[in-house]
């Protein structure tokens, strides 16, 4: 037998619990492994299905279900990439509540590995954003959501203003209200056209914006939204290397839920 062999048997099973479980088996014969999975159950536990190795949703049921899929497209800030650990977090916290999450480099970041964006490519990062969305379009007809981290949501909030009906919920992750130390400038032009419900996430030492500063400026958003102030983190959230905040990432999609479903 050759090394690398992969072996399959069907087991069967009796009504909706085990109809398509299969067995797989792969290796050489003498040191080989076996994995037990089944495709039957929409959305099981290991309770439900004790024994089983791996448990795939049902094709028929995702695709029976398209409408009710939610999509989120995340993108990242102006010194990052769609890996950002933040945004990796993000995402399968999002993914784990029911979301089909869509990670994306902006434009700017296709074009060059590092550094920030410049002034003129702002209105072709939005563009992207809207290909992005209309990408995860075609894989759910369900509600979609747009979100990112500085830049990337300030981005999105701009997108939003200009074409209202685009999404149906905004995650604004460390909104960057102004540059650090320059609180005169603040990025504040399109809010008063913003009309599609967006959550704020920022941290009380992010020095692009503080909360008091956050709080007026969103005095001046005509649709719903929410400031969710996390105490002591900065602009990276807490996120930092492989340091990760579960408590924040339980509340962020909590709040989220509240605002927008």
């Amino acid at each position: 037998m050759a090394q690398n062999e992969l072996v399959f048997a069907p087991l069967g099973g009796i009504g909706e619990i085990g109809m398509n479980l299969s067995i797989y088996g792969f290796g050489d014969e003498r040191r080989r492994q076996w994995l037990i999975v089944d495709c039957g159950v929409s959305f099981a536990s290991e309770e439900q299905l004790p024994g089983v190795d791996l448990i795939m949703p049902d094709i028929r049921y995702l695709l029976a279900e398209r409408k009710n899929i939610l999509g989120l497209v995340l993108t990242h800030g102006a010194g990052s990439s769609a890996s950002a650990p933040l945004l990796v977090a993000v995402a399968e916290t999002f993914s784990a509540n029911g979301f089909t999450v869509l990670r994306c480099d902006l434009p700017f970041r296709q074009s060059r590995s590092f550094g920030p964006p410049g002034p003129a490519d702002a209105s072709r990062d939005r563009a992207g954003l809207n290909n992005a969305l209309g990408v995860l379009r075609k894989m759910t007809s369900g509600r979609l959501f747009l979100g990112g981290h500085s830049y990337g949501g300030r981005q999105s909030s701009m997108l939003c203003a200009e074409q209202p009906a685009l999404v149906a919920g905004l995650l604004l992750l460390s909104y960057p209200l102004h540059p650090p130390r320059k609180p005169e400038q603040q990025r504040t032009q399109h809010l008063p056209d913003l009309r599609t419900p967006a959550l704020f996430v920022s941290g009380t030492r992010d020095p692009f914006a503080s909360i008091a500063e956050l709080e007026q400026a969103l005095k001046m958003i005509p649709g719903k939204k929410k400031l969710l102030p996390v105490e002591g983190a900065g602009h990276d959230l807490g996120f930092k290397g492989k340091a990760r905040r579960e408590d924040l990432l339980t509340a962020v999609i909590t709040e989220f839920k509240i605002l927008t479903l």
